[in-house]
């Protein structure tokens, strides 16, 4: 059953100590999510612990509170309920133990499980962040200045940079109340977006200069491994959003960034622009997402992988323009 923002807060008013939690390899949305909430939790005299299951990426760990998130494969001990934010199933944390609490589940992903005791699910939010905000609203917080921060993370990452998912008044209310938390949006954007070490550059200009194209150029390729971070001197934090870079292209409506995993299998990031919708191909391989922005992980030898990603991508691609011209 889909809740509401009030249940959740009833939820929570009932409960005096929380577990939240996000999905592995957190992202900026499931960052700021969870510590705006946690700091809310905070004003209500909430005990909180905060556990991730991978480290926050580097541009991130700036942002206040970040050292109170416990890397963490298992959960074990006294706690009145589990929040889980942005996780459309109770496997995405990567965190063994959470069935074992009260869960309450916040998410905004298509095709979420409805696995916990409570559930609320808001596919029309733009990021998990906009839902933490009405929830921090609802259990009557006033928002200070570093839960403002931590939403604004959360939104200006996962709608990559107000360029795509389901962007609304709502989003840009959201930002006027930031703003007037006393956030400087410019100057948080380039904390988030521009902070970035030399190794990144490196690395762009590899992933650029390797980079295939496919169906009349609408869909990019892009490929690297850890070898290819060792020698431009990058880590896995700097190849945050680069999956985004070939969407720069007119002609460019999809893009696949693949990372070779050490048991064989590919990590494949999927990104689009408009109704092309990447979210039906991670599916084919388990995987998921929003509509623009999904992944996945393909078995097989790169080759054969790239070959289906191909055409399962050229399908989508041409899902769309169908739809378009039949309007």
């Amino acid at each position: 059953m889909i809740g509401t923002a009030k249940e959740a807060a009833d939820a929570i008013r009932a409960r005096q100590s929380f577990i939240l939690t996000s999905h592995a390899r957190p992202d900026g949305d499931a960052v700021g999510s969870q510590l705006a909430l946690a700091l809310a939790l905070d004003a209500l005299g909430k005990s909180v612990r905060l556990v991730d299951r991978d480290p926050v990426p580097a541009p991130y760990r700036s942002f206040p509170g970040v050292d109170r998130i416990e890397q963490c494969p298992r959960v074990a001990g006294a706690a009145d309920a589990v929040i889980i934010l942005e996780c459309s199933d109770i496997t995405r944390p990567d965190v063994s133990g959470l069935e074992n609490y009260f869960i309450i589940n916040i998410d905004h992903h298509l095709g979420n499980g409805l696995y916990g005791a409570v559930n609320w699910y808001d596919e029309s939010a733009a990021a998990c962040a906009e839902m933490v905000a009405g929830l921090v609203d609802e259990l009557g917080v006033s928002w200070t200045r570093d839960i403002a921060q931590h939403l604004y993370l959360g939104i200006a990452t996962d709608t990559g940079g107000f360029r795509h998912g389901s962007i609304s008044a709502r989003t840009f209310e959201l930002c006027r109340r930031i703003t007037d938390a006393g956030i400087n949006p410019a100057g948080l954007a380039r904390e988030i977006f521009d902070s970035f070490a030399i190794g990144r550059v490196k690395l762009t200009g590899r992933l650029l200069n390797a980079m295939e194209l496919y169906h009349g150029d609408r869909f990019a390729v892009l490929r690297f491994d850890d070898a290819m971070l060792r020698d431009c001197g990058a880590t896995m934090d700097d190849t945050e959003g680069l999956v985004n870079l070939p969407l720069g292209a007119k002609e460019v409506a999809a893009v696949a960034l693949f990372k070779g995993q050490a048991d064989g299998t590919h990590r494949v990031s999927l990104r689009s622009k408009g109704a092309v919708d990447v979210r039906s191909v991670a599916l084919r391989w388990g995987g998921g997402g929003h509509i623009n922005a999904a992944a996945c992980t393909v078995t097989g030898d790169y080759q054969t992988a790239k070959a289906a990603m191909v055409r399962a991508v050229s399908e989508a691609i041409d899902a769309k323009w169908i739809r378009e011209s039949t309007r």
